[in-house]
């Protein structure tokens, strides 16, 4: 994943969108009439789908919404901004726009540049995972482990994640595997060449 460019993209958007809002006495009555109530629907989906966990099976999906509620929080604030006192309103709006560009925020909007698609594993019991690799000061990559319900195949639910780096295993070789029994699943990361045989597991509770 990019974030520089995740970054600029972000900025990009919100430079957009505060232009939109200098000019939204200009924007059509339908418009204006739409596109607030479409920001609170966006950002109240991701706000559901961040509690609950519940999401759609498509990463590229569930990343795009991610970029939609923030666009949609970015207008919101901007037309708060619109309100009297504008002094105090706008240092408002000023003040909480600056998380967004944090890295608990850019990071998962990063993976809509990322190429291809995160393959879903299945495990059994209708649960599958996604391998999910990360860098920085240390590699490794993110077990992520879904269960998606029989009736609504195309939404899921992460119920357990485990992270594994390059440092404790061959991380990206890692899988899951059915734990002993069906409220469980094992996370299992061989040992590289360089160390002992054998490998790290864990067992994981679902939630």
């Amino acid at each position: 994943m990019s974030i520089p460019l995740t970054f600029a993209t972000l900025a990009l958007m919100t430079v957009a969108i505060i232009l939109l809002g200098a000019l939204w006495s200009r924007v059509p009555h339908g418009l204006r009439v739409f596109l607030p109530r479409a920001a609170i629907a966006l950002v109240l989906l991701q706000g559901f789908f961040v509690f609950t966990k519940w999401g759609t099976t498509s990463e590229r999906l569930n990343v795009l919404i991610n970029w939609l509620a923030v666009a949609g929080y970015e207008l919101l604030l901007v037309l708060f901004s619109r309100l009297s006192p504008r002094w105090l309103t706008s240092l408002s709006a000023a003040v909480l726009i600056v998380p967004l560009f944090a890295s608990s925020i850019v990071m998962p909007l990063a993976h809509i540049l990322d190429h291809g698609a995160l393959k879903m594993v299945p495990i059994g019991h209708h649960l599958y995972y996604k391998s999910v690799a990360w860098s920085g000061s240390r590699s490794g990559v993110d077990l992520d482990v879904y269960y998606r319900p029989p009736l609504l195949p195309f939404f899921s639910r992460k119920v357990q994640t485990q992270s594994f780096n390059s440092e404790q295993c061959d991380a990206f070789s890692a899988v899951i595997q059915p734990g002993p029994d069906s409220e469980t699943v094992l996370a299992h990361c061989p040992h590289t060449l360089s160390q002992p045989p054998g490998s790290d597991d864990k067992i994981l509770r679902l939630r």
